[in-house]
């Protein structure tokens, strides 16, 4: 008993560290018996897992909220305004001491550090276990990347207090891409032949999503770092793999992510959530109160008064999104938003802004209603086959290769019934023609999976500029974050981020 309350305490303090990578170290724990069992692994394995979903809002506003998503009618006080509209400086810092993933990258390496000195009944489950946790690490490190170009970079576990070993300075980008990689083919050696979901679940990390990272990582640093045509080749081969895995795209669009069906083919990976254990942030940000809602009706004229609501409403699609999306044949247009107005006037097709518009509330993640209450237990998956699909034609496009039968593929799942192939088939392009075509069908796909920001950055050239009218060319360098001059000051090997000096 005495060992367990140990665990729980120097973990407890190991979850609050949150500045930079100047954290105590955790790995008393070493010295102190937890890692001497094949159960203590598997513990340790299931904080990981728990501190990744703890991290799912941050992932989803670091991937979202500064695109052209957002910015329109809300019924609460809209959050996040700052991101929204760009503004951002030394004093108007998105998120300080790299958002705490330190202490979550801590926590990972601590494992992989002990976790070969301890002995398992199945060899095989000992590897698919490190094949999750490094394929974990790169999708922090990549994240971490992608937001602020390069951070330090720490692979060993925290065994001193001493500030000189513990300060370190910003490792290039090209650092960090190869650390990245390197974790990614880590992955990979250690899943090897092995295709399974741990415990037969798409909630925990697996070699299919290794294999959707690695094609995501490289065109990341194919089109941005000069990799070229050998990282989309990379790429390519990595996303075709998945095909042969057995995932497909679900029938429906609209029944995929109810609660009901989350164990479904198209989720490669998703982030768990259960009644009583863990809710989503979606309903608190996107539904609304009862106050506002039960006075509207949609725009079929169905009165939402009996609409059981939780939470607040504080992101508004802006008008741009729900243009994009207003096409009725589409089932993405009602599975993706519902449209809410002050009067039951009747139908409001095509969308327009008009007075009687009152705001929208999001319908991919609005969880289930239970005894009355709604609660938020939708999954939400970080990798889907349709993301794969669409990846492949980035990496198809990118070599100069036909993308078209990946985009129609997607497309053709969203309409349903209605896909008539001579309306709404896309045939191939130019290269940048492909790419608007690619990123425009990504929008209609993923609202909601903190997927649109990045989307638009991996396309490199001048497209996110295009897209999001709150970031001009002339501020490129805001397409990173900075830092804090705290952070700094804590750590003098730190610089800022290029432009914020």
């Amino acid at each position: 008993m005495k060992k367990y309350i140990f665990i729980i305490t120097a973990v407890m303090l190991f979850t609050s560290c949150e500045k930079e990578i100047e954290l105590e170290p955790i790995s008393d724990l070493t010295y102190n018996g937890f890692w001497d069992t094949e159960e203590a692994a598997r513990a340790a394995q299931s904080g990981i897992y728990s501190t990744f979903r703890g991290g799912a809002s941050t992932f989803w506003v670091m991937g979202e909220v500064r695109s052209d998503f957002y910015g329109g009618r809300t019924f609460e006080s809209p959050s996040n305004l700052n991101l929204i509209n760009q503004i951002i400086n030394t004093t108007q810092v998105p998120f300080a001491n790299w958002a705490g993933f330190y202490s979550h990258i801590h926590r990972i390496n601590d494992f992989l550090y002990n976790i070969e000195n301890v002995p398992f009944a199945s060899e095989i489950d000992k590897r698919h276990l490190k094949g999750q946790v490094y394929g974990i690490r790169a999708f922090y490190y990549y994240t971490m990347l992608k937001t602020w170009g390069g951070v330090p970079i720490t692979t060993e576990p925290l065994l001193s207090v001493n500030p000189d070993e513990l300060s370190k300075p910003r490792a290039s980008q090209e650092e960090l891409m190869a650390q990245i990689k390197a974790d990614i083919q880590s992955s990979l050696d250690a899943f090897g032949s092995d295709n399974s979901f741990w415990q037969g679940s798409n909630v925990y990390w697996s070699k299919a999503a290794t294999l959707a990272l690695k094609g995501d990582v490289y065109i990341w640093s194919g089109t941005l770092l000069n990799g070229g045509s050998s990282d989309y080749t990379e790429a390519k081969n990595a996303l075709q793999q998945i095909g042969s895995m057995g995932f497909t795209l679900e029938s429906g669009f609209e029944d995929m992510f109810s609660v009901a069906n989350e164990a479904n083919d198209e989720f490669i990976f998703a982030i768990d959530y259960q009644q009583d254990q863990a809710g989503n942030f979606y309903t608190g940000l996107f539904t609304g109160r009862s106050t506002e809602i039960n006075q509207t009706w949609d725009d079929r004229g169905n009165s939402y008064a009996d609409f059981v609501a939780n939470g607040g409403n504080r992101y508004g699609p802006s008008e741009k999104l729900l243009l994009a999306l207003d096409d009725t044949l589409d089932t993405r247009r009602d599975a993706t938003f519902t449209r809410l107005y002050s009067n039951d006037a009747g139908n409001y097709y095509p969308y327009q802004l008009v007075d009687e518009y009152s705001a929208s509330i999001l319908s991919k993640f609005l969880g289930e209603v239970v005894a009355g209450v709604r609660i938020s237990t939708n999954n939400v998956p970080v990798y889907r086959y349709a993301d794969v699909l669409l990846l492949l034609a980035e990496a198809k496009n990118r070599l100069g290769e036909d993308p078209s039968a990946e985009i129609n593929g997607v497309r053709q799942r969203a309409y349903g019934e209605n896909y008539d192939a001579l309306t709404h088939a896309y045939v191939n392009g130019s290269q940048d023609d492909n790419t608007k075509a690619i990123l425009d069908e990504r929008l209609k796909e993923f609202v909601g999976e903190g997927k649109r920001w990045w989307d638009l950055r991996r396309a490199g050239g001048s497209y996110i500029f295009d897209e999001v009218e709150t970031l001009p060319a002339s501020e490129a360098y805001k397409l990173l974050l900075p830092i804090t001059p705290d952070m700094i000051g804590r750590n003098p090997a730190l610089e800022q981020t290029p432009g914020y000096e």
